[in-house]
């Protein structure tokens, strides 16, 4: 007998001390609560990786004799972590430093991973792609640094991918085209390079936001689905005409700053647009939106190599950017009218422009209107303020207006 309770307790302290890894007891109230021990040892690695910054106390109650569970931006289910949102969520909280641990991607039922700006370095593990479940990744605001995991583009249940402002280099992951449930693809301000590639016409993509990269080569189709277009700011070439018909259901579009060339397509102007951005291109030719009336609240197509009348359909746009173009004959006075109508800016400055006809309606603007006429081939017949990058002649020389020599 003597011998048999000798034996139960050495099983006894056994099994206390491999529940020793996973449990845990909570405050007083003598609740017990068990964790997976592989996210238990996850979560260690995580936090020997990363630090406070100086003015943030958010790792300092990730104390392992108490339940991980209550750690800030620790959310479990069951015995699994599901969530972990790394950092103070409150608007200007310093953020934390250090590296992402590889231990990451052992967390196998995670589900959402964030990470608030700070100045967390080094590269995105690989191990991540062992998330199986993860959903929403968001890494965005920090220092990370190396190329972007081509493994991501796996994850058959990723939602929302957000690496935005940081030191991201390399390629665009051609494994990102093919993602079943991928709908928001945020990877702006990095130093992203080489070309993108086609996507399917199938892909669920409805956010892709590239703009501030290196990217060059042409813009490659593109799923219709897309509501959100942001490629500004890269090195992009060719025409877009053929890309743009098929994204009819666009909502935003900034193709800005770019080496883009050929027409703008008229059947843009149709879009739901809440704004248009095509300035500083090679766009070139007449512009003619099929409709009366452009609603569109912000339309920049300046700096570019545009021709032909002033298109009149765009008196009802809010804000309107047509400077640094080519075209020439008369500013229609439906444009001007719409300056009292609601329209809150007008730049039609270093163009070729050669006459404007002022009424009544638009002799005096309303307050808080913008209109800008100079450097064309006539004298403006308003005295309004202007940018001061507008310069500070407001006549074109006589040799660069023709009909003025005839």
């Amino acid at each position: 007998m003597e011998g048999i309770g000798c034996s139960r307790l050495r099983d006894f302290r056994r099994f206390m001390a491999a529940a020793a890894a996973i449990t845990v007891v909570v405050g007083l109230s003598g609740v017990t609560a068990f964790l997976d021990p592989a996210d238990f040892l996850a979560l260690q690695a995580i936090r020997k990786g990363l630090r406070d910054m100086p003015g943030s106390d958010f790792l300092s109650a990730w104390d392992f004799t108490a339940d991980p569970c209550t750690f800030p931006g620790v959310f479990c289910a069951g015995d699994h972590v599901v969530a972990l949102a790394l950092g103070d969520p409150r608007a200007s909280a310093p953020g934390l430093e250090g590296r992402l641990d590889p231990a990451l991607g052992r967390l196998s039922a995670l589900v959402e991973l964030s990470l608030v700006p700070g100045r967390v370095t080094g590269p995105i593990p690989d191990a991540l792609s062992g998330c199986s479940e993860l959903r929403f990744l968001a890494l965005s605001k920090n220092l990370l640094s190396g190329s972007v995991p081509a493994s991501l583009g796996g994850l058959s249940r990723l939602r929302t991918l957000d690496l935005s402002y940081n030191q991201l280099s390399g390629s665009f992951p051609a494994s990102f085209v093919s993602s079943p449930k991928l709908s928001n693809l945020i990877l702006c301000h990095n130093q992203l390079s080489g070309s993108i590639p086609p996507f399917p016409a199938s892909s669920p993509l409805l956010r892709l936001d590239l703009k501030h990269n290196q990217l060059s080569g042409p813009v490659p189709p593109l799923p219709p689905s897309l509501r959100h277009l942001s490629l500004g700011s890269n090195a992009l070439t060719g025409r877009v005409d053929a890309v743009l018909l098929r994204l009819i259901r666009l909502n935003f579009l900034d193709l800005s700053s770019n080496f883009l060339e050929g027409p703008i397509p008229g059947a843009v102007f149709g879009f739901p647009l809440a704004a248009l951005h095509l300035q500083r291109n090679a766009f070139s030719g007449p512009v003619v939106p099929p409709q009366d009336d452009v609603a569109i609240p912000v339309v920049d197509l300046s700096y570019n190599r545009l021709w032909g009348t002033v298109p009149l359909q765009l008196a009802a746009v809010g804000r309107l950017y047509l400077n640094n173009n080519r075209f020439t004959g008369e500013v229609p006075s439906r444009l001007l009218q719409g300056l009292s109508n609601g329209m809150q800016l007008l730049y039609l400055q270093h163009n070729f422009l050669t006459r404007i006809e002022i009424g009544p309606a638009t002799a005096a603007l309303p307050v808080g209107a913008s209109l800008c006429l100079q450097y064309n081939c006539m004298v403006p017949p308003l005295d309004t303020p202007c940018p001061l990058k507008a310069g500070s002649q407001r006549v074109r020389p006589l040799d660069q207006c023709p009909e003025w020599q005839g």
